[in-house]
């Protein structure tokens, strides 16, 4: 990680609209400025899964206005953590960098009570990150 006074996350699944969605949101809710937070696909798709909003909603974050973003290597290199989930080969790899490989269910064509458990870990592994970070998560 660099030393720079705010780390840089990224979050990269293929479609950018369930899992790494959610992991920037909550990174964003529980960080605030004290993290730097980005997310990408590398085959993005055309609007966040629509469960995916509605779990996120439960739990009093918005994110129906983002949108999929699709992954560069500008972002992967501008970035201290990189933390893949399901994205296999298609994240470029750069030395230095700290890459995590979340193993978490695709909330792809599933509603929002199969989305709930996947969010629920997903928060989870957020604290976790944060706490690694020397960040305390915000109330």
């Amino acid at each position: 990680m660099n030393t720079s006074a705010v780390p840089s996350v990224l979050f990269v699944c293929v479609h950018n609209a369930g899992r790494s969605q959610m992991a920037a949101a909550f990174l964003t809710h529980l960080g605030g400025t004290r993290v730097q937070v980005r997310s990408a696909g590398s085959a993005p798709a055309d609007t966040v899964n629509p469960a995916v909003v509605e779990a996120m909603h439960e739990s009093g974050i918005d994110i129906s206005a983002e949108t999929p973003k699709v992954l560069t290597t500008e972002a992967v290199q501008s970035s201290d953590v990189v933390i893949t989930m399901g994205c296999g080969d298609a994240c470029p790899y750069f030395p230095g960098k700290r890459y995590l490989d979340w193993q978490l269910e695709d909330p792809a064509g599933q509603g929002v009570a199969a989305v709930r458990p996947i969010r629920d870990e997903i928060e989870r592994r957020i604290r976790g990150l944060l706490t690694e970070l020397g960040i305390e998560p915000a109330a």
